[in-house]
């Protein structure tokens, strides 16, 4: 079987935190739940019970003729001609987690293990994320790093006061199209009204510091405070052109991530990394418009893409087009070469 685009299957996580604007994505939430996730590209044998459910979280395939398997049997099965030269996760899966958050409350305060900590603590996995802001209210924010002066001790005592330690925290004003990147040990939250398309390593550990007077879900003020950078978090060099076909947004150890702009009408040569097993697999969350993807050769049949739609192009697919039928903004997401 030759390598096709593979569009994958959301993986839908209630929240108390959520709400239901993922459906101006096309998602089909279920009557009466409140979606705080879309995990579209996942791969993890498990998740936190209080996070992801506790119960592993692998995409399936939505087309083509590998329809309604997972992600981990593709990855299997195509072996380099899908990863290349990118390495799986220890357990064999995708070393990539890609999400939509719909924020109707504010997400708790919380931090990811950083990479110290990780390595001293088998069971948890270092987490660094980005955030694209598809949409947000008048007046939204997000909160991300601990402002300069602010100790760990002073954090630690306002912790235990509650909403003192709100004070502490870099809120940051948001708008549709912002980008945000949070290396692993930022204290951040998602704040209410904000809805945003994120990227990141694939790891579902989280240790909450404050949740904003809610109740009932676990707090972990001891391994927050091992992990937590005191400071602000490093700023991006970005800049973006105005009407740039592509604009590089971050490059990390672990990911890259631009985005592209595809004009309504206009054709845009979809251009993996080298060809395996020097190169990796590329992944696309399209954001808002509509168009098509045709293989230059014939190789695989059109496939149809809107806003909402998760794409996984193998490393050894063959040349192939996007042709957009209406504008188009779109993530790109690539792999540093090993």
């Amino acid at each position: 079987m030759k390598p096709y685009p593979l569009v994958l299957e959301p993986i839908f996580k209630e929240k108390v935190w959520g709400g239901r604007r993922l459906e101006r994505l096309g998602k089909a939430i279920p009557e009466g739940q409140l979606i705080g996730e879309s995990w579209e590209l996942a791969d993890l044998d498990a998740t936190s019970a209080d996070g992801g459910g506790g119960e592993s979280a692998i995409s399936r395939i939505a087309q083509g003729e590998m329809r309604g398997l997972t992600l981990r049997e593709a990855v299997r099965a195509f072996g380099p001609n899908l990863m290349g030269s990118l390495r799986s996760t220890p357990s064999g899966g995708f070393p990539l987690l890609v999400k939509f958050l719909d924020a109707k409350e504010n997400l708790s305060v919380q931090v990811h293990p950083s990479p110290a900590y990780a390595a001293s603590h088998p069971g948890a996995h270092l987490k660094t994320e980005s955030w694209y802001v598809l949409d947000a209210e008048p007046g939204s924010v997000i909160y991300k790093g601990i402002k300069q002066g602010v100790t760990r001790e002073q954090f630690a005592s306002h912790l235990r006061e509650g909403d003192a330690c709100v004070n502490d925290l870099i809120a940051v004003p948001v708008r549709r199209g912002d980008f945000h990147h949070l290396p692993s040990g930022t204290c951040h939250a998602l704040g209410a009204g904000v809805m945003v398309a994120e990227v990141q390593t694939p790891s579902d550990t989280t240790f909450r510091v404050y949740d904003w007077g809610r109740t009932g879900r676990a707090m972990h003020l001891q391994q927050a405070l091992e992990c937590i950078h005191f400071g602000p978090p490093p700023r991006l060099a970005a800049v973006r052109a105005e009407d740039a076909p592509r604009c590089q947004l971050v490059e990390t150890d672990f990911y890259t991530v631009a985005e592209l702009n595809h004009q309504g009408g206009s054709e845009h040569a979809i251009e993996n990394l080298p060809a395996f097993p020097s190169g990796g697999p590329m992944v696309w969350m399209v954001l808002k418009g509509q168009g098509r993807i045709e293989a230059v050769d014939g190789s695989f049949r059109p496939v149809e893409f809107g806003a909402g739609t998760t794409i996984l192009f193998p490393a050894a697919m063959g040349r192939a087009t996007s042709v957009a039928a209406r504008d188009a903004t779109i993530l790109e997401v690539r792999f540093p070469i090993r």
